[in-house]
């Protein structure tokens, strides 16, 4: 059975709710579609060239019939799919969402084995996944989970930096972690790795709930390293 067309909103927010209709957001050179899926109001991301109409699926979290159905409607060429981490809300739909587009998958080594598809490419720290003319660089940053990345896609037209953290960045905070020494882990990533080099209109795609900018998130750092969450 052919998946059916979605209704697709182009007046982004960032804000969803579960079952609500994905919202996209258009770049010079891209387009970047959000969509709420599963119980635990996961994000799915597709990151689209608009140039080759070539495809990124970032997190197939749940809900593998919305998701078929949102790649037929806004990208029938999928290149792959990454998966931010390990833990099984963000890939309940890997595995069906992998076989109906035969799209390579793509996670961090130290990840992978938790996975119910073993990656066709591993990634880490600097390395690129290309979509069509775009690339988007990995950064690891561990501390929720030993793998978890984030993915840096930077606007060509503007310069503006798109991140989509998984669970390592939230409105409010970094990603819950199990003791204090991941909690430290993650912390000085997030810091090192996207605040001191990202600037402050970078936008935050985070893996539930809505969007934030490092602008806005950078004057509570301290507060959230004394709390430690």
């Amino acid at each position: 059975m052919e998946p059916q067309q979605m209704r697709i909103d182009d007046h982004y927010t960032g804000v969803l709710t579960p079952g609500a209709d994905p919202q996209r957001r258009t770049l010079a050179d891209a387009t970047i579609t959000k969509i709420s899926v599963g119980p635990m109001d996961n994000n799915a991301y597709l990151v689209v060239d608009a140039g080759t109409g070539e495809a990124l699926l970032i997190d197939a979290a749940n809900e593998a019939d919305r998701l078929t159905s949102l790649l037929a409607t806004a990208a029938p060429h999928l290149g792959s799919i990454v998966t931010t981490h390990q833990h099984p809300d963000h890939w309940l739909a890997l595995a069906e969402v992998a076989a109906a587009t035969a799209a390579p998958t793509i996670a961090h080594p130290l990840d992978a084995p938790a996975l119910p598809v073993v990656p066709a490419r591993t990634v880490t720290d600097g390395d690129l996944v290309e979509v069509g003319r775009l690339a988007l660089e990995v950064i690891h940053l561990s501390g929720h989970t030993e793998g978890s990345i984030a993915l840096a896609l930077t606007d060509p037209a503007s310069g503006q930096v798109h991140l989509f953290t998984g669970d390592s960045l939230f409105p409010g905070g970094v990603g819950k972690t199990a003791d204090a020494q991941k909690f430290d882990s993650l912390y000085r990533d997030v810091i090192t790795k996207l605040f001191e080099r990202f600037p402050d209109d970078t936008v935050v795609y985070p893996g539930h709930g809505r969007d934030t900018t490092l602008g806005a998130e950078r004057p509570f750092l301290a507060e959230w390293q004394e709390r430690g969450w």
